[in-house]
C-alpha cells in the first residue's frame, strides 16, 4: 500500500468509466483526489462512491486548474511524500503509476515522467504521434530540457517537486508550464516507459487527436 502517496485525477465528465478507474487504483494507491471541474453528469458522485475524495471546480476551468488543485489539497497531508497525476479515461496503468513512485524512492530524482515513446506498448495514430513529436521539440527548446514526451499526464512528483510548482496555465499548455518550471527549479527528472492504452471509449470521445491538436495550438499561441 502506498499511505504516503496521493493520486491526482482531473475529472470532466468521465461517468461512464470513473467508478472502474477508481476502483481499480484504489487497489494499490488508497488515497486518491478527483478534481471534478464543472462536469455535467455524475462524474463526481460515481467518483466519490468508488472512495475517492472529490473536491469540485463550480465551472470547468481546464485541466491544469484541476490538477493545480488537486496539488494543493495533497499538500494538505502532511504524511504525503509523493503525488502521481493520473487520468480519468482508463488509458493510464495502475502498474507505472506504482514503478514511478518507486523510481522516485530511489532518492536522486524528484520527477518521473511517463513517455509513451520509450518502448513500443502504446500505439498513437500516424498524426498523434507526429503531433505529439512537434509539441515536445518545441517544449525542449523553450526549456531547454531533453524529453521524448512532454506532454504525458502520466507523472509522479515527490513533495519537493510539488512545492515548488504553480500551475498558471489552467489548460492544456500547462505540461509544458510543468516541465519549464521542473527546469528553473533545478528540480532532478527522469523519463520512464509508460504504457497510454488507447481505449474504444477514449477514442469515441475524439481524445486520442484533439488533446494533442489543443496542445500544439496552446503552444503557438500561449
Amino acid at each position: 500500500m502506498y499511505d504516503d502517496t496521493w493520486l491526482v485525477v482531473p475529472l470532466f465528465n468521465e461517468a461512464q468509466v470513473i467508478a472502474d478507474v477508481i476502483t481499480e487504483a484504489r487497489r494499490t494507491f488508497p488515497k486518491i483526489v478527483c478534481v471534478d471541474d464543472g462536469s455535467g453528469d455524475d462524474s463526481a458522485a460515481r467518483a466519490r462512491a468508488a472512495g475517492a475524495v472529490v473536491v469540485q471546480h463550480p465551472i470547468n476551468l481546464g485541466q491544469g486548474a484541476a490538477l493545480q488543485t488537486g496539488f494543493s489539497y495533497a499538500l494538505q497531508d502532511p504524511a504525503m511524500q509523493y503525488v502521481v497525476t493520473f487520468d480519468s479515461d482508463g488509458q493510464h496503468q495502475v502498474s507505472d503509476a506504482e514503478a514511478m513512485v518507486e523510481r522516485l524512492r530511489q532518492k536522486d530524482v524528484d520527477v518521473v515522467f511517463g513517455s509513451r515513446f520509450l518502448d513500443a506498448r502504446t500505439k498513437p495514430g500516424l498524426l498523434k504521434r507526429l503531433v505529439l513529436r512537434v509539441a515536445t521539440g518545441m517544449s525542449n527548446l523553450f526549456t531547454r530540457t531533453r524529453l521524448t514526451d512532454a506532454h504525458n499526464g502520466l507523472r509522479a512528483l515527490n513533495r519537493t517537486a510539488l512545492t515548488s510548482i504553480q500551475i498558471r496555465q489552467n489548460r492544456m499548455a500547462h505540461a509544458s508550464e510543468i516541465v519549464a518550471q521542473v527546469a528553473k527549479s533545478k528540480l532532478r527528472y527522469t523519463e520512464v516507459p509508460v504504457h497510454v492504452l488507447y481505449t474504444e471509449y477514449s477514442r469515441a470521445k475524439g481524445q486520442s487527436i484533439w488533446n494533442s491538436v489543443n496542445i500544439l495550438t496552446e503552444l503557438l499561441y500561449r
